[in-house]
């Protein structure tokens, strides 16, 4: 009697655990949580974290990952977010935020420095466009919304491998391919981490012709209030019209509206 006791006592504090969280947001606690994790996270870690039992967060985790939004990490040893998950915070980021303010403040800056100017997030295999403000030269280099760029060879996409710890960032630059897009891009891993860890430390990255020959770029991060990574701020153009000394004289109105994308967006 005593053990049946024990056991039903056991059962009411699960239930009563289950019953502090509403059903509908336990997944988003879960993904909040994985989303906010620097490396992949067990069941039993999430399950701390969110305040759900072993055998809740397990099923929970179980559907996750069966529909897409979550991922099993290499290693096999705790998950991550997974394709459906990355896509929803893409989308959310271009069709739920300010949208008006963020095409306002790239116009200006587009303005400022007479370039294309580019907001991009990583994806699944490269950067993404999510929006951009082209430049009013007839010569210009275009690169649609919506384009994908490879992480290794674009301002864009080392200011996002410079963002991560240098664990992720080691993890992250292993698994790419490293293809040579022109004579200077950088395909030895070796060189490529040397390069972001000195953006992570100078806080903004330059393509200099890795990405198409003739063409030039700078970027920096766009950062959550927390200081967290959110997305790259970018412009490009060609060396008829730049050089990579002169993209460091839009340095500061390029951080600038970097800034005022925070204040708009979060």
């Amino acid at each position: 009697m005593a053990s049946e006791d024990a056991a039903i006592v056991a059962g009411d504090a699960v239930k009563s655990d289950d019953a502090r969280i509403p059903t509908n947001l336990r997944t988003l606690l879960i993904l909040e949580t994985v989303g906010a994790a620097e490396r992949p996270l067990t069941p039993a870690e999430i399950g701390r974290t969110v305040g759900l039992p072993k055998q809740t967060i397990h099923r929970l985790c179980s559907v996750l990952l069966e529909e897409g939004f979550l991922m099993r990490a290499e290693g096999g040893r705790g998950v991550r977010a997974g394709r459906r998950a990355r896509r929803m915070s893409g989308n959310l980021l271009h069709h739920s935020a300010p949208v008006a303010a963020r095409r306002a403040i790239l116009e200006r800056i587009s303005a400022t420095v007479g370039e294309t100017v580019n907001f991009a997030a990583p994806g699944e295999s490269g950067m993404i466009y999510v929006d951009r403000v082209e430049t009013a030269w007839a010569f210009r280099i275009q690169l649609p919304i919506g384009t994908h760029v490879p992480f290794h060879c674009t301002a864009s996409g080392k200011t996002w491998l410079a963002s991560l710890s240098l664990r992720q960032r080691r993890k992250v630059v292993s698994s790419l391919r490293l293809e040579r897009q022109t004579s200077r891009t950088l395909t030895d891993a070796n060189a490529l981490l040397t390069e972001t860890a000195e953006i992570a430390r100078r806080g903004y990255a330059i393509d200099n012709e890795e990405l198409m020959e003739g063409m030039i770029a700078l970027s920096v991060p766009v950062t959550a209030p927390d200081g967290r990574y959110a997305a790259s701020l970018a412009f490009h153009g060609p060396l008829i019209r730049l050089s990579p000394e002169s993209l460091l004289d839009h340095l500061e109105t390029l951080r600038g509206g970097a800034r005022d994308l925070q204040a708009a967006l979060f």
